[in-house]
């Protein structure tokens, strides 16, 4: 059976957007959680300004109080050459770099052009070697709400550019939930045929209600890795009504039941899904965490053992 491969986002993509600060002791404690239950890669933090992202403001701390856990390996994002200083002095065993596919949405989110970003983030994969692993995660890749359709080929030739500089991995990102299965298990063909020796990961939004349709297309065609977000916790902020990350416990409930091998602890994430809308204030998207799994059999009710013994 083919092993698939989940990433947890919650504490850097997912956390990035909440209003209320959540303090670095509860940010370790749900990281430790999620160290627990079976994931290949957990995203930390992000090492960019505080001022611009006032919930990862704690990044070292975050960082340096962690409980590493063998096999899973300890992602952050890096923006740029001063991020990268940071992320090398807490042993980061990835480096997440992000540009969008889109020049639109890169001038929004990131200040400049892509040229300019792919210039930038050349010097940070060079940094990297000999400290960490580099993954590349490309925006808008399915779509962006400002230019609309962003051509696969564009995204082909972003990935080409990265993957000349000997990064290991790319993740391919529907950042504003445009994707729809068909584009999915189009763009996972193209990228599996180009790029055999690099890592792929897939990263889908449920703006719109089919992120997890979009990652059964993706398995069927031969996608192994997936980010997440416990709860469903996330969002772009560029992308006008955009809604969060797919959730991490609902796609992998989605997965088991289907018989196949994600790996993961289902009842440990479930207990740390519980807890989310405590920790963030409000209530979360997550579906399995309210319902329970499928095989969560409830007690038949009284009225209905009186019925079967008036017919027996």
């Amino acid at each position: 059976m083919t092993r698939l491969y989940f990433n947890e986002v919650v504490t850097r993509d997912g956390f990035q957007n909440e209003a209320h600060f959540v303090p670095t002791a509860d940010k370790v404690a749900l990281i430790d959680g999620l160290s627990q239950c079976g994931f290949a890669k957990i995203e930390v933090t992000s090492f960019t300004s505080a001022k611009a992202i006032p919930m990862l403001k704690d990044a070292e701390a975050v960082m340096g109080q962690i409980q590493r856990a063998p096999g899973v390996e300890y992602t952050v994002l890096v923006p740029n050459v001063r991020g990268a200083e940071r992320a090398r002095e807490c042993r980061a065993d990835e480096w997440n770099l992000v540009m969008s596919t889109s020049e639109t949405h890169n001038l929004a989110n990131l200040r400049m052009g892509r040229e300019q970003s792919f210039a930038g983030l050349r010097d940070v994969v060079a940094q990297a070697r000999g400290h960490a692993a580099v993954n590349v995660s490309l925006s808008t890749c399915f779509g962006c709400p400002m230019e609309g359709e962003v051509p696969a080929a564009e995204v082909l030739r972003w990935a080409d550019r990265f993957a000349t500089l000997g990064v290991r991995g790319l993740t391919i990102c529907d950042t504003t939930g445009m994707a729809h299965p068909r584009q999915a298990a189009a763009m996972a063909q193209a990228l599996r045929s180009r790029f055999a020796d690099l890592q792929i990961t897939f990263h889908f939004h449920n703006t719109r209600g089919m992120g997890l349709a979009n990652v059964l297309a993706s398995v069927d065609e031969g996608i192994v890795r997936f980010d997440g977000s416990l709860g469903g916790l996330g969002g772009c902020p560029y992308a006008p009504g955009a809604s969060g990350n797919i959730c991490s416990e609902d796609a992998i409930h989605m997965l088991q039941a289907m018989g196949l091998d994600t790996g993961i602890d289902l009842p440990r994430l479930l207990t740390l899904a519980r807890q989310l809308p405590d920790l963030v204030g409000h209530e979360v998207p997550s579906q399995v965490a309210k319902a329970g799994r499928t095989q969560d059999l409830h007690p038949t009710p009284a009225y209905v053992e009186e019925l079967r013994s008036e017919r027996s």
